[in-house]
Order: structure tokens, then C-alpha cells, then sequence
């Protein structure tokens, strides 16, 4: 038996451990449906920096984009809540719905409140941009009703936001918090997104400003112990808010100052904004569709319910066969396609074969006697006697009918041109024309140029060229001038 090698164990690092945390995060996509104004798409900033930093921040959405979009690009990005606003005459509906498989929770916007106006009417804002660089701590208040629905809803809003371990939770992290609360008299939820902050408890203003780095002025007293001890500075009228209902006992170190670890402070929220007051409506099974678990307003019979499911499942199956309609048709399409296609290249190939028998590729052969039997079979006499001369009609190219003989134009030494026809036609009423010693002269041009260029590189030949150039344009110059003086 071999022995099994021992692998070496891949260390995870912090940054995959990170990557992982980040994805299991469950992550969101804030957006509207429909004409809402101006009003509501501002509500939609505002609820995605609630939802920071497991958010789609600059989602852009367009009237052509439907919720099939939305849904295909979920999975790949990990995210697991729709948060959809719309608008109708009657009012502003929210949804949540939870990816892939729902439910959908529709509720009734009875009031909102944006972030500017929250901000506007408070005297100290906290908009410090690093606390959006961690998700807000879930606060819920009063779910604990007997109703499913009640339920249901609770579990919904949990699960939008990232769960804490209280033993591993850092507190310098815990920036932000969303508080929910359901008033089960009104069945209204008051939903609502604070800032956190830490203060020391006991300390009076004046040492606040000497933690804060900010040197008051002390040209007035005559020791700093005047300044800690004057009137009215040493009491707790400006600190009446803390008490034993927001003081705590610190377990970590925080990075602001004054707040020591184990000692006491005091938790301070600052309200961010947007404001909502929301009433459930009505549950659904899928996402914006199916059976509806819950409604407020509408109660259905056994026999009304039944006949939604029967029209529902009979929506489904027409859906379906209309589905597998359209995957024949299109593989119908396809097959006749190519069909049509392969005929098309049948044809061709017939055409082309047809081609080849009707008009082969005659060859002319080399010889005389050959070329006499040719002309008998194709024309069906003998040829006349000074149609062959022996010597002169051997032909050492192929001719084919398609590439029938051209009439050329040749040149005799004195510069006139001469029709020279094709051999065999015997029509046309040129005739050649041969000078004494003209294939010597051009044998012997031919030697003299190639003993003129042999041991040349091409450069030398090229400058040579340039040369005679030269000295034929100096020529031309010079006669034409002898030619102005006469003048």
C-alpha cells in the first residue's frame, strides 16, 4: 500500500477571510419602480446610506429596466433584498422582497421625512463619512406579537442586516444605528437611523474643551484652577441627559477621548435621517407575485382562495406550453435552415459539374501531326498547306477555350506597328511583317546587357541609371537652347 503524501494546509489570510465575511454579508438593492418625483428618489438616496455599505450606491436605473433585470444580476452579485419604492395616487408603497425565492412585504408609506430636512433641525449634526464604512447596528422594539405575519416581518428585517457576534464585535466599528419599532395599538412600524457616540460621564465643560485640544482663554484667571472651579461650570445642569438609563460600563478602548476603558460613559444618539412611518399591507409567496400569505385590508373564503390557486397554476401551465412552443419553433427554424443551406451547396456543385461537361478543357497538342489530326476532328477537313509550316505552329502552352488567343500589337524597327493576328485566322487582313536581322540585333542587345551588368551590385546599377538620366536631360537643355538662339 502507498503511503499517502501529506499536503501542506493552505493558511487563510485576513484578507480572504475578509473577502468571505463580505460576501456572506447579506447585501441590497435600493431603487424605485415607475414615475415617483423627485421627493421619493431622494428618499432612495437616502435609504441606501442607511443600507452602507452592503449597498448598491450609484445604481443607475432606467424606464426600459424591468424586475427580470434586477433579479438576473442578483446572484452574481450576492445580493439577497429588494428595497422598491413606488408611488400611485393613493400614496408611497415600499417593498421588501427576499431573493430568490420571496416572500414580498408590501407596506404603506403614511409618513417620511428626509435626511436634509432631520439634519436642518437638529443644532449639532454628526455627518462625519467614516461612519458609513460599517453596517448600522438592528434595533427592534415591541415584535414580539402573536400574529405569523408579526413574526415573519421581524425575521424580514433581521435578516436585511448583518448579524454581530457580541463576543468578537469591535466597538470602534459600531458607528450607526437603526432602530424599528411596532406599536401593535396602531400596527404601525416607526422606522428611524441614528448616529452613536460616546461621552465621559462627570466631566464639566471646561474639561471637555482641554480633552478636545481646544485651549480655552485664561488671560482672565490667575491659575487654571480658577477656570476648573468657577461658578456655574462645576455643576451637572449641562449633562442632565446622562443617567443610569444610558450610562454604561466601557469593556474596550475607544478611539475617542476621555472614554478609558471600564469606566463609565455615556451613549448619545444623533439622529441621521430618513424618517418612516410604515403599515404592512400584505405578504406574498414569490417575489412580487404568488399566493398571498397575508393581506390587512382583504379577507378571501376557502372557495375564493382555491379558485385564485386553480387560475394561478392554470397561468403557469399556459406559460409553460407557450415556452416549449417557442424552443420547437425555434429548432424547427434552425433545421430548415440548414436544409436550405445544404441545397444551396448541392446546387452549386450540380452547376458546376454541368459546367465541366459542357465545356471541357480542350488541350492543343505539340506535334504537327497531331496538331493536323486536331484541326481535322474539330473542323472536318484537312487544313491547307501553308497552314502548318514545320517549325513554326508548335505551340508550347496549353490554350483553353475559355482563354482564347488575344491579337497582340507588335512594333517593327522602323517604329511602325503592326497588326499580328492569332494563328489559323485567316479574316482578318494584317499580315506580318519581319525584319532582316531583327532577332539577332535583340539576341546580341540582350548579351551586351547582361555582360553591362554582371559583378554589379544593385546600388551600381541604380546610380548608373541615374547617370544616363541625367545626361539625357542635359542634352535636351542644351539642344533646345541652340535651338532659341537660332531663333
Amino acid at each position: 500500500m502507498a503511503k499517502r503524501r501529506k499536503g501542506k494546509k493552505k493558511k487563510t489570510s485576513k484578507i480572504d477571510i475578509q473577502e468571505q465575511s463580505y460576501q456572506d454579508a447579506p447585501h441590497s438593492f435600493v431603487f424605485h419602480r415607475g414615475h415617483v418625483g423627485r421627493n421619493v428618489k431622494q428618499l432612495v438616496i437616502d435609504t441606501r446610506n442607511v443600507m452602507e455599505p452592503f449597498t448598491a450606491k450609484n445604481l443607475q436605473v432606467k424606464r426600459k429596466n424591468v424586475l427580470k433585470d434586477f433579479v438576473s444580476v442578483a446572484g452574481f452579485l450576492h445580493v439577497s433584498h429588494f428595497v422598491m419604492f413606488t408611488k400611485t395616487d393613493v400614496g408611497v408603497y415600499l417593498r421588501l422582497c427576499r431573493l430568490p425565492r420571496g416572500p414580498t412585504l408590501t407596506f404603506k408609506v403614511h409618513d417620511y421625512c428626509l435626511s436634509k430636512d432631520v439634519i436642518s433641525s437638529l443644532r449639532k449634526p454628526n455627518l462625519e463619512q467614516i461612519q458609513f464604512l460599517n453596517h448600522p447596528l438592528l434595533v427592534m422594539n415591541n415584535f414580539s406579537g402573536a400574529g405569523n405575519h408579526v413574526k415573519l416581518m421581524a425575521t424580514m428585517f433581521q435578516n436585511m442586516f448583518p448579524s454581530i457576534n457580541v463576543h468578537k464585535v469591535k466597538l470602534n466599528d459600531v458607528r450607526r444605528c437603526v432602530l424599528v419599532s411596532f406599536d401593535t395599538d396602531t400596527n404601525l412600524i416607526d422606522f428611524r437611523h441614528y448616529n452613536i457616540k460616546v461621552v465621559p460621564v462627570g466631566m464639566t465643560r471646561g474639561v471637555k474643551k482641554i480633552m478636545q485640544a481646544k485651549i480655552p482663554n485664561l488671560a482672565k484667571y490667575g491659575d487654571i484652577s480658577e477656570y476648573m472651579n468657577r461658578a456655574g461650570y462645576s455643576s451637572e445642569s449641562e449633562v442632565e441627559l446622562d443617567g443610569p438609563v444610558n450610562e454604561v460600563v466601557l469593556p474596550q478602548q475607544i478611539k475617542s477621548r476621555g472614554n478609558i476603558k471600564s469606566a463609565k460613559s455615556a451613549v448619545r444618539l444623533t439622529e441621521l435621517g430618513p424618517r418612516l412611518k410604515l403599515e404592512l399591507i400584505k405578504i406574498e409567496e414569490g417575489i412580487c407575485e404568488g399566493q398571498v400569505m397575508y393581506h390587512s385590508l382583504i379577507t378571501k373564503t376557502e372557495a375564493e382562495l382555491a379558485a385564485m390557486k386553480a387560475l394561478r397554476e392554470k397561468k403557469k401551465k399556459a406559460k409553460e406550453t407557450r415556452r416549449q412552443n417557442q424552443q420547437a419553433n425555434i429548432q424547427k427554424k434552425q433545421l430548415e435552415k440548414e436544409k436550405h443551406k445544404e441545397k444551396s451547396l448541392e446546387g452549386i456543385r450540380r452547376k458546376n459539374m454541368e459546367d465541366e461537361v459542357e465545356q471541357p478543357e480542350t488541350l492543343v497538342p505539340a506535334d504537327e501531326d497531331d496538331d493536323i489530326d486536331y484541326y481535322k476532328q474539330e473542323v472536318g477537313h484537312l487544313p491547307d498547306a501553308d497552314s502548318f509550316v514545320p517549325g513554326k505552329n508548335k505551340r508550347k502552352k496549353l490554350v483553353t477555350e475559355r482563354n482564347p488567343v488575344v491579337k497582340k500589337r507588335k512594333i517593327d524597327v522602323k517604329g511602325k506597328k503592326t497588326d499580328n493576328v492569332a494563328k489559323g485566322d485567316k479574316s482578318s487582313k494584317g499580315k506580318r511583317e519581319f525584319t532582316k536581322g531583327k532577332n539577332d540585333r535583340t539576341s546580341n542587345d540582350k548579351n551586351q546587357k547582361k555582360s553591362k551588368t554582371e559583378g554589379k551590385t544593385p546600388f551600381d546599377i541604380m546610380m548608373e541609371r541615374k547617370k544616363r538620366k541625367k545626361k539625357m536631360v542635359e542634352k535636351k537643355k542644351n539642344k533646345f537652347k541652340g535651338k532659341k538662339k537660332k531663333v
